[in-house]
């Protein structure tokens, strides 16, 4: 199984079995790494504009890991081993989030050596109790499992604040001054 940097389990053996698309895929299939970000990696950049900035996925024989600057960060809304869903409170910006990003893999720098895979940053959404278990023990991602019973009563106690705020009451009611 995958460790993090500090050897703790990340619950995946491979992490690009549990990525998606990159986030610097347009929509038009285009690296809007090699667009927007030439600086950084100009050779890179070269390869990309030559090929009309297709995306190195693009090509029939090549898969997201086959480049260098390929990244998948979760901009998911539940949790993808026990299925929780977030609750946010807009007025709440110091409440904990129910959902945590997960690391499958981390984004390295640039000390690869020659053939090595590459480091890429692969994330995946995790409720806070099972992103504990994952890392506390042998828990793995994709296991089949159910929200835990606090993570449960967390959600559902979001929810009933939020259903109060849909609550109507006339001025009167709220400015009653009896």
């Amino acid at each position: 199984m995958e460790e993090t940097p500090t050897g703790t389990p990340v619950g995946v053996d491979d992490p690009y079995d549990h990525a998606g698309v990159c986030d610097h895929l347009t929509g038009d299939g285009r690296c809007r790494f090699a667009l927007d970000r030439a600086g950084d990696d100009p050779s890179f950049a070269a390869d990309r504009r030559a090929a009309d900035y297709d995306c190195v996925a693009a090509d029939e024989d090549c898969e997201f890991r086959d480049c260098p600057h390929y990244r998948s960060t979760t901009d998911g809304r539940e949790c993808v081993r026990c299925g929780l869903e977030e609750v946010r409170m807009a007025h709440e910006g110091g409440a904990r989030p129910l959902l945590e990003e997960h690391h499958l893999s981390y984004g390295g720098g640039s000390d690869r050596t020659e053939g090595s895979e590459p480091s890429h940053e692969i994330t995946v959404a995790l409720c806070r109790w099972c992103h504990t278990k994952v890392h506390k023990s042998f828990a793995r991602v994709d296991d089949d499992a159910s929200p835990d019973p606090e993570a449960f009563a967390a959600r559902e106690e979001r929810r009933s604040r939020e259903q109060a705020e849909f609550g109507f009451s006339s001025a009167a009611e709220r400015f009653d001054d009896g």
